[in-house]
């Protein structure tokens, strides 16, 4: 197989596998991000009834006009202040964020923290993790 075919196998799958893991432990909206190299999308989806609630992306006008180039994460922060204030508008309150096959990281971490803050629920916000201790030599035994 090429390595781009493995590449995209891989992908497929770890989107499978990160969209069942939210709907099997989540009665709450799920919250779909679809990233490109020029644009962000996000879009609320309803999976009992197989509805979009809310969606917001950089190819909106309203947005576009206020962010300019889209594939950045000040434009991935736009779209998420304006999804929740959509999503927030609509009476959702508490959503599932379904990250696909991207790394909480970059525009999409961005995306997530800005309808975080602007009043969505998405969960506890991620930790930073703190450097583990140094451990000091013990004492009694040489040092080489």
């Amino acid at each position: 197989m090429k390595h781009e075919k493995i590449n995209q196998l891989q992908r497929r799958r770890r989107r499978q596998r990160v969209r069942n893991r939210v709907k099997r432990d989540s009665v709450r909206p799920r919250m779909s991000v679809f990233r490109s190299l020029k644009h962000i999308y996000v879009q609320i989806i309803d999976d009992e009834n197989g509805k979009t609630l809310a969606s917001a992306s950089t190819a909106d006008k309203e947005v576009r006009a206020a962010v300019g180039y889209g594939g950045n994460c000040q434009a991935a922060q736009a779209v998420g202040k304006a999804i929740a204030q959509r999503a927030l508008a609509a009476g959702i309150n508490q959503i599932a964020f379904d990250r696909r096959e991207y790394r909480y990281h970059g525009r999409v971490a961005a995306l997530a923290d800005a309808a975080r803050d602007a009043g969505l629920d998405l969960g506890a916000k991620r930790a930073e993790a703190e450097p583990p201790p140094k451990e000091e030599p013990k004492k009694g035994k040489k040092q080489k």
